[in-house]
């Protein structure tokens, strides 16, 4: 994290006053502000889902203006291309997460916390609160523009479609329900871990290294168990029309929250028992 300094005034409450729940969410948003990797990593999610959104309706373009053999049956989700960045952006949305806890823990600022909230929980509810909507938001607002921007490309081949189109409207705000539900299960994840370089690693390989060792499982199993991972099971409600096998978009949205839940409760478990 780029600097502490901010966290031991924020976290202390005032001469007399009590802890409260609003005044925690109010300090851990004082911290959130004041940390210059905050908006670096946010700007950097914000520039994969518009970046990347655009680069896929380009490609996209790019295949129907010069097909060749292979692409005879090729065809264009609109949606689903423009708001493709949310695959990169999920990265940068986990590694805040973590860093969220763990820069605490790395300096030793997260004593002053704890010393001033000594029932610890409401700490994590505070981060977790005030990180979930600082990501909806910005993720949401993003979710908009990289569909638009993706269907102003696109509109020039006439492929492109509109919010108005069944499930369209669903599948951008879904992407920013998404990008919120990793962010608190990374998080949750960063305080169980408490390490940064760990706690990335955890999110990297449940997002990643999973469902690769997933595929090579025989078909018989990996169709039972590959639908049900965090982030295949997540996608779904990020996706107009779902693979063939994989989670109704509401269904695959509940289970996601149930690994988040779990992760949740793991945390809270371990910052009660450990020492900060």
């Amino acid at each position: 994290m780029s600097t502490a300094t901010p966290t031991t005034a924020a976290a202390r409450p005032s001469v007399g006053g009590k802890v409260t729940l609003p005044r925690v969410v109010h300090s851990e948003w004082i911290k959130f502000r004041t940390l210059r990797s905050s908006y670096f990593t946010l700007l950097a999610a914000v520039v994969f889902m518009v970046g990347f959104g655009l680069l896929a309706c380009y490609g996209a373009i790019d295949h129907l203006n010069h097909p060749d053999a292979r692409d005879h049956a090729f065809s264009i989700n609109a949606a689903d291309r423009s708001l493709r960045g949310y695959l990169a952006a999920q990265l940068a949305v986990g590694v805040l997460g973590v860093l969220v806890v763990s820069g605490e823990y790395s300096t030793g600022m997260i004593r002053a916390s704890m010393s001033a909230v000594p029932r610890r929980l409401p700490v994590l509810w505070a981060k977790a609160g005030v990180f979930a909507a600082v990501v909806f938001v910005v993720t949401l607002v993003t979710a908009f523009v990289a569909f638009f921007g993706g269907q102003a490309v696109l509109s020039g081949n006439h492929v492109q479609t509109t919010l108005s189109a069944a499930g369209v409207t669903r599948t951008v705000i879904g992407t920013s329900l998404y990008l919120t539900a990793i962010g608190i299960f990374a998080v949750a994840v960063g305080t169980m871990i408490r390490n940064t370089a760990g706690g990335i690693a955890s999110i990297f390989g449940m997002l990643l290294v999973l469902p690769t060792l997933v595929e090579v499982l025989p078909s018989n199993w990996s169709s039972h168990i590959g639908p049900y991972l965090p982030g295949a099971a997540g996608q779904a409600v990020a996706t107009l029309n779902p693979d063939p096998g994989t989670l109704a978009p509401w269904t695959g949205y509940g289970v996601l929250w149930i690994y988040v839940v779990a992760a949740l409760i793991g945390a809270a478990a371990v910052l009660k028992r450990r020492d900060a």
